[in-house]
């Protein structure tokens, strides 16, 4: 299965943790931009995305149609967006970031999409809410197809 790495740790890993495959490794973000945000992290030491294994690149195909499905169970989003960055955090990794035209009720309350329709900007402050991210994990890692 998939080693964490720097990256991995970072945004919380093994209590972020929704699902592991061989080659990544699927984490709730700590801090929730868009509800059901994701940090989707390779386990390959590469630093580029050109540099990951072929078999990491076939896997993607795999984890990319679950992490859809789940995020649809869950939270019926408008939009995915992915954003692979690397600036700070150089392991290969995404931003999963569900995307919202309309507020969803979670957790027992409403949650909007301040950005839409616009690019959401990771440098603006977000609360981050433990008991959120916790139950963001836990609703994902019920809706996650089962093998």
């Amino acid at each position: 299965m998939a080693t964490p790495n720097a990256t991995a740790i970072k945004f919380g890993h093994p209590t972020s943790l929704i699902r592991e495959y061989r080659h990544w490794l699927v984490l709730a973000r700590p801090q929730q931009v868009t509800l059901g945000s994701l940090v989707l992290v390779c386990s390959d030491a590469a630093h580029a995305f050109s540099q990951i294994s072929v078999r990491a690149f076939e896997e993607l195909a795999q984890v990319t149609a679950d992490l859809d499905a789940a995020l649809t169970r869950c939270f019926k989003p408008d939009k995915l967006n992915y954003l692979m960055l690397m600036m700070v955090d150089p392991d290969v990794h995404f931003h999963v970031l569900p995307r919202y035209e309309s507020a969803r009720e979670f957790a027992w309350r409403a949650h909007a999409d301040r950005f839409w329709p616009k690019p959401i900007d990771l440098t603006q402050p977000v609360e981050a809410d433990a008991a959120l991210g916790d139950a963001v994990r836990d609703a994902l890692r019920a809706a996650w197809r089962k093998d």
